[in-house]
């Protein structure tokens, strides 16, 4: 493509070195002027600008409101040239009290809730800085932060602000950028300023002990912390990480032992509509089978109530339900990708955060007391100068009245400079009486002691972490526990215990009829079918397996390629119409097919075989699969099948095994090994082809298989086929089935 450069020159560049460029140029802005906040005031640049706007037209916490149109049309005009509905959504959110922990805009009219419903606009609504803010930006006057021109280089805007307040953890922040993102829980002010303190004293301390101060994060609408402590600190140490966060919730008794459960607090960043929606349909789904209804009675607080089934359910198994399939617990995550001091985005740990913040309050307070030193400095010099008049009063009278350049004249008999001749010449009348000169001398006076002050703390490091100190003190008394604004609101809780929710508890238990067809469509019909015969196929095809469970049940497949396949009974399609392919349920590939199909029994077990007449007994405990994918439990050879999967009854003594050979032998179920996976040992042996079929049974009632036209055989007296396992067998007895299968 072609490319201009400077001087109108045109230079041919590759498309993609071009785009590349750009692309990176996107990117850094994208997480450098968007996405990623700053460790040290722990804003972005649109809040930021935001909040300096705001101190420019004096919306002080103790000044009146002003219109949010006139921030946002200060901010786009004179600060950040985007679109006026992102920076003004940037404003609601610093004033939502249930977004931000510690609000730095107080608003004024509708500034949304937590149902999820926006603010009005920004015509109607208005705001000023709170007390939060205000300690962000103390000092901002006083050379505390770099400066910066602005976009259109009229003005000029601050690089950080002086964040008097640790506004990173207090508030938290999130953010995507390219290739990154982050995301950072609030915290509460009290505990972080007693890490700080320390940290301070301790600059290598232990994540254990910082994790003692701050034992996890302070969201603003409450809930409980209920990760174990060990991962607290695990997500402290290395920056990233999560904490599970539950809803709070009580019991009210009613009357004749009826009860209902109340929400009172939900987890954070979680709209309440949202969640009443969500578990209104659960329970018409019929997924909350202990659940009988929900009413949100809530005004300014939250007041969700839960109405159980009856009054025999506990309360913990019902929200130990809705903790599952619901918001009412959620995993709030934490990845603390911030920009450092030197603008580098990078993953923190927690000791790194605050320590940054540290370094940047003492940078500050450098810059700070360095700047009061110079105007004391220059005031110093002009009460000198004035205190010199003092001494020569009548001298300095005549010289102003008689000289026609009475500067030059007033230089040489005080001996002062340019600057002070000035401040003598601008002096008022009124400042040559007797208490003017004490208060003067009172002034000078102050002023030296201070200047020692500033002096002393500027030669010291420890003097100045003193200082530092002394300021964080008085952060966490103004945000102290003991007030509304700084009480902690998530408890910290302890990780809860491992409930043993039964399946009817989150399935509704009905009575289902598993039906698949030998082209593979799965359907589930409610109640069981009397009459098998009456259910319809698509032409061409016909029954396969038909399968009578309940919705509570797993369904067990097993393939042909030696794999395990599980399946919810109540997440099986309706039995409208002909129901779903299988293979969009489970991962089968195309050439291999379902080879049994049966209702998992957690104590049972399975006689599993290959083709080429290998296997064992596993524990269907061993068998059941997490994800689509199945789990492999036979081991196959180059060219292998599966054959048999069969059932082992709860008296079953007896194996059989019948060859495509038409032998049958029968052995002891002893010999089989119990296994939970691989190729197993050799069953019986073949010249040529393979095994057909397995089965199990008791020596006591004997081995039965299908005789056709519905009916069943059973044989008692099998001494004649009855060997060792890995023997070859004899020809079945006669009436054997001319499938070569037992079922």
């Amino acid at each position: 493509m072609n490319e201009i450069v400077s001087g109108g020159e045109i230079r041919e560049t590759p498309f993609g070195e071009a785009l590349g460029e750009r692309y990176l140029s996107y990117a850094l802005s994208t997480i450098m002027a968007r996405s990623l906040p700053d460790v040290r005031d722990g804003l972005k640049p649109v809040q930021r600008r935001l909040l300096f706007a705001m101190r420019q037209l004096h919306l002080d916490p103790d000044a009146g409101f002003k219109k949010c149109a006139r921030v946002v049309g200060d901010v786009i005009g004179r600060y950040h040239p985007h679109g006026d509905v992102a920076v003004y959504d940037a404003l609601v959110r610093l004033a939502q009290d249930f977004a931000a922990r510690y609000p730095l805009v107080e608003g004024q009219g509708n500034f949304g809730n937590v149902d999820g419903d926006n603010a009005a606009a920004m015509r109607y609504t208005e705001a000023r800085l709170t007390i939060a803010a205000q300690a962000l930006l103390a000092g901002i006057d006083e050379d505390a932060v770099d400066f910066r021109a602005t976009y259109d280089a009229e003005d000029d805007e601050p690089v950080v602000l002086p964040a008097g307040l640790p506004n990173l953890l207090a508030n938290g922040a999130t953010g995507i950028a390219v290739g990154m993102a982050t995301s950072i829980p609030p915290h509460n002010v009290a505990e972080i300023c007693d890490a700080l303190i320390h940290l301070i004293k301790r600059p290598q301390a232990t994540y254990e002990k910082l994790v003692e101060l701050i034992p996890g994060p302070d969201f603003p609408t409450g809930g409980i912390l209920v990760e174990a402590r060990e991962s607290i600190v695990e997500a402290y140490r290395t920056g990233r990480g999560g904490f599970r966060v539950r809803a709070r919730y009580a019991v009210e008794k009613l009357r004749r032992g009826v009860y209902q459960v109340v929400v009172s607090e939900i987890p954070y960043q979680v709209q309440k509509s949202r969640l009443v929606e969500r578990i209104a349909e659960l329970l018409l789904a019929r997924k909350l089978p202990l659940l009988a209804d929900i009413r949100d009675e809530s005004d300014a607080s939250v007041r969700i109530v839960l109405e159980p089934r009856n009054r025999s359910v506990a309360p913990e198994i019902l929200m130990e339900q809705l903790f599952r399939q619901t918001e009412l617990e959620v995993r709030v995550a934490l990845n603390l990708n911030v920009l450092d001091g030197k603008r580098t985005p990078r993953v923190m740990s927690l000791r790194e955060a605050l320590a940054a913040f540290l370094d940047h309050r003492h940078e500050v307070l450098l810059r700070r007391k360095r700047h009061r030193l110079d105007r004391i400095e220059r005031r110093l010099e002009v009460l000198a100068a004035l205190m010199a008049v003092y001494a020569s009063i009548e001298e300095v009278i005549r010289i102003i009245r008689d000289e026609d350049e009475p500067k030059p004249a007033l230089m040489k008999t005080l001996r002062i400079n340019d600057t002070q001749a000035d401040a003598v010449l601008n002096m008022r009348l009124r400042q040559l009486r007797r208490l003017e000169e004490k208060k003067i001398a009172d002034e000078n006076r102050n002023l030296e002691d201070e200047r020692a002050e500033i002096t002393a703390i500027l030669k010291s490091e420890k003097r100045r972490w003193g200082v530092i100190a002394g300021e964080i003190v008085e952060m966490r008394k103004r945000f102290s526990k003991s007030t509304e604004l700084g009480r902690r609101r998530t408890e910290i809780g302890p990780p809860p215990p491992n409930v043993d929710v039964p399946p009817d508890a989150m399935v509704e238990r009905e009575p289902t009829t598993v039906v698949c067809s030998e082209k593979g469509w799965m359907r589930a019909v409610r109640g069981h079918v009397a009459d098998t015969g009456e259910l319809k196929y698509k032409e061409g095809d016909r029954a396969k397996f038909v399968i009578r469970a309940e919705t509570t049940d797993k369904l067990i497949v097993f393939a042909t390629n030696g794999r395990f396949y599980t399946l919810g009974c109540d997440k099986l399609p309706g039995g409208r119409g002909h129901g779903e392919p299988l293979r969009l349920m489970i991962e089968l590939p195309n050439d291999h097919d379902p080879l049994a199909m049966f209702v998992h029994r957690p104590d049972g077990r399975l006689l599993v075989a290959s083709g080429a007449g290998r296997g064992f007994v596993v524990a269907e405990s061993d068998v059941v699969a997490q994800t689509r994918n199945g789990k492999q439990v036979l081991t196959l050879g180059a060219g292998e099948e599966a054959a048999a999967c069969a059932p082992i009854g709860e008296g079953d003594d007896r194996v059989a095994v019948i060859g495509e050979n038409r032998k049958l032998l029968v052995f002891a179920l002893s010999q089989t090994p119990v296994m939970s996976r691989g190729r197993g040992v050799i069953l019986q042996r073949y010249r040529g082809g393979g095994l057909s079929d397995a089965s199990t049974f008791s020596s006591q009632t004997g081995l039965g298989w299908s005789a056709g036209l519905g009916r069943t055989r059973t044989e008692t007296d099998l001494g004649e086929w009855f060997g060792n396992r890995g023997q070859a067998g004899r020809i079945a007895p006669r009436g054997f089935a001319k499938s070569n299968r037992f079922t």
